[in-house]
């Protein structure tokens, strides 16, 4: 696993720069834009990790997702009564779709979901 690691960090690796930090999200702003750390817990409980994993970071929307798993194991299957899973089309901080939708987020990945 550590070898699948530090392989993938070298083929990613040249990719930095491509992209740009949010400087307009304060808890970004400051971050060294040539970090990239990667980390994997296996089943057994062993962490593999690569590159600068080791280092605090803001998770911003990743949150989201654990959000999203957390509300699965306590509701089941029904959360989807409530939310939906299809594309909004708007940008990821738009209500816009939600008054549409009169209160129901179309998918959780987007602010209101």
């Amino acid at each position: 696993m550590q070898q699948l690691l530090n392989e993938i960090l070298d083929e990613v690796r040249p990719l930095i720069g491509r992209g740009k930090v949010a400087d307009y999200i304060p808890a970004l702003a400051g971050v060294e834009p040539n970090q990239l750390g990667i980390a994997v817990y296996s089943r057994d409980g062993e962490l593999f990790h690569a590159g600068d994993a080791l280092r605090p970071f803001s998770i911003q929307s990743i949150s989201k997702v654990f959000s999203l798993v957390q509300a699965i194991q306590h509701s089941g299957e029904d959360i989807w009564q409530r939310l939906g899973h299809e594309p909004s089309g708007q940008p990821f901080n738009s209500l816009v779709q939600l008054e549409f939708e009169r209160g129901k987020p179309r998918n959780p990945f987007i602010n209101a979901g």
